[in-house]
């Protein structure tokens, strides 16, 4: 099989993080395909309802369920995301840390932001004392 530069096939199985709606945010699976505009996806877990859903509005992920047949039902889907640790595996990821420390920041204070820019030049003036002190003793 010739793999070209994309990496992440359109696919039953596969794990997608929708990226508008009311379900923005949120992991689903693709269930089924129905065009090359369109797939069926199903977020059990996530409360994403079973609905056709534009390709443009889903980002697809790296995580694959393997051979999960086409429009598996709810239960069977439960059991796969279960079996493979998906949604844990996407908290590992460095996507979805990404992702919930933009959640975190956002949700900041005022009073939250100031102390974060206080313990950063905090460690701006420690780092550039040690890199001086260390320039210091190999001259």
């Amino acid at each position: 099989m010739v793999q070209g530069t994309f990496k992440r096939q359109v696919e039953v199985g596969r794990v997608v993080l929708i990226n508008y709606g009311t379900d923005a945010g949120k992991l689903a699976v693709i269930v089924d395909i129905i065009d090359h505009n369109r797939a069926l996806i199903d977020g059990p877990t996530t409360g994403v309802s079973r609905q056709a859903f534009a390709y443009r509005r889903m980002v697809l992920t790296p995580l694959v369920i393997k051979d999960l047949p086409r429009n598996v039902g709810q239960t069977s889907l439960i059991k796969a995301l279960e079996k493979n640790e998906t949604i844990a595996a996407w908290n590992k990821t460095a996507w979805a840390k990404k992702l919930e420390q933009r959640k975190v920041r956002s949700n900041l204070s005022d009073f939250d932001r100031f102390k974060l820019m206080k313990l950063r030049n905090q460690r701006r003036f420690a780092v550039g004392s040690a890199c001086a002190a260390a320039k210091k003793q190999t001259a």
